[in-house]
C-alpha cells in the first residue's frame, strides 16, 4: 500500500512516499480503507522532532475517515463509513496511508449528512473541544473564549459552545480578512486583534464580565492575554502551543478572580470521556448545528505541501489529504 512516511524527523523533506505491506487484522483491531486524513499541527510537531515518544520511521496522520473492510463485527459491518482518532500517527503508523488497522473503541460511524473529507477533520478538533468544555464545567449560559477562529480547536470550541447554549461564544484572529470571513460564516463574536487587544474585545462583547471558560490551543502571548480576561471563578484550559511553548502570566489575573488554569492531554483521556464527547457531538452534526469547515484538500503524495499550507499558510478551516 502507498503511505507518506516520515523517514526522519527533519522537517518537510523527511516525508517520503513509500510502499508498505497492507496491515493485518487482529482480534482487537479493524481494517479501515482510508479515504481522507486530517492534517494537524501535531504532524508538524512530530516531523520537527519536538514530540515526546514518537520514533521514525513513522506514517503520520492522527485522524481520518474511511470504510470498514474487515473485522468490524455487528457494530461496524463491512462497508461502514467511520472516522476516528487515537495514537495513530504519533505512537504507531497513522492515516496518511491507504489502510490502517484501528482499535474498535476508537471508531465512530459517520453521519449520513457528513462527507468523508469533512469527517476526516472532525475527531481531533471536536473531541478535544468537547472534552475541554466538559472538564471546564460548561453549562448553558456560560461565557466562552477560544482564540483563533480559523484554527481547528478555536473553531470547534466556538461552534460547540454556541450550539450548546453559551451566553457568549467568542474567538479571535490576528488577521482582518479572517475576521471578515468569520462574520460571513456567522461567527459574530470574534475579536480582531489587528485593531483591538484581546482583553478589550472580550470586555466589550461581555459588557465587562469576561470569560467563564477559556480554551486555548495557541500558547505564547495569546495565552498570557487570555488569562487576563477570566471572570470571577473562571478557568483556562491550555492544550496547544502552535505560537510558543513559553509564556509569561500575571499571577494576579488568577489570584484576584480566584481563577484557575489547567492542561489537557487528549492521549491521556479515559475511553468514557471520548464516548461521552461523541454522544454530544453526533446529534449536533446530524442536525447541522455544528459543521466542520474544510479550507483545502491535497492528494496523499502532496502531504508535505498540505502540512506547509496548514502551518505557514494558516488557512481558515481544515486541511485534508484525499487518499
Amino acid at each position: 500500500m502507498r503511505a507518506m512516511r516520515a523517514e526522519t524527523f527533519s522537517g518537510y523533506e523527511g516525508l517520503k512516499l513509500v510502499e508498505l505491506p497492507k496491515p493485518a487484522v487482529t482480534k482487537a483491531k479493524v481494517l479501515v480503507r482510508i479515504t481522507a486524513a486530517g492534517v494537524t499541527p501535531l504532524d508538524h510537531t512530530i516531523l520537527s522532532g519536538n514530540f515526546h515518544g514518537s520514533k521514525a520511521p513513522l506514517v503520520l496522520g492522527n485522524e481520518g475517515a474511511g470504510v470498514v473492510e474487515q473485522g468490524g463485527g455487528p457494530e461496524f459491518p463491512v462497508g461502514s463509513r467511520v472516522m476516528f482518532f487515537g495514537p495513530y500517527g504519533a505512537f504507531e503508523n497513522g492515516t496518511d496511508s491507504e489502510w490502517v488497522v484501528v482499535r474498535k473503541e476508537d471508531l465512530c460511524l459517520i453521519p449520513d449528512n457528513v462527507d468523508d473529507v469533512s469527517a476526516a477533520g472532525i475527531p481531533v478538533a471536536y473531541l478535544t473541544a468537547q472534552v475541554a468544555l466538559t472538564l471546564a464545567g460548561f453549562r448553558e449560559g456560560k461565557t466562552v473564549l477560544a482564540p483563533a477562529i480559523g484554527g481547528s480547536i478555536g473553531n470547534a470550541v466556538t461552534q460547540l459552545a454556541r450550539a450548546l447554549g453559551a451566553k457568549h461564544a467568542m474567538s479571535s484572529t490576528t488577521n482582518h480578512a479572517k475576521a471578515e470571513q468569520a462574520k460571513e460564516l456567522g461567527f459574530n463574536e470574534v475579536v480582531d486583534t489587528s485593531s483591538e487587544k484581546l482583553g478589550d474585545g472580550v470586555r466589550r462583547i461581555t459588557s465587562g464580565y469576561g470569560a467563564d471558560i477559556v480554551v486555548d490551543g495557541i500558547g505564547g502571548e495569546v495565552l498570557s492575554e487570555a488569562v487576563g480576561v477570566l471572570a470571577l471563578g473562571g478557568n483556562l484550559t491550555t492544550l496547544g502551543y502552535s505560537a510558543s511553548r513559553k509564556t509569561t502570566i500575571d499571577v494576579t489575573n488568577l489570584i484576584v478572580p480566584q481563577a484557575s488554569i489547567r492542561g489537557l492531554n487528549m492521549f491521556a483521556q479515559p475511553q468514557a470521556a471520548i464516548t461521552d464527547a461523541w454522544n454530544v457531538i453526533l446529534p449536533l452534526l446530524e442536525s447541522g448545528a455544528i459543521k466542520p469547515i474544510v479550507a483545502k484538500t491535497f492528494p496523499l503524495v502532496e502531504a508535505a505541501a498540505a502540512l506547509r499550507c496548514l502551518v505557514e499558510g494558516r488557512p481558515f478551516g481544515r486541511v485534508v489529504l484525499i487518499i
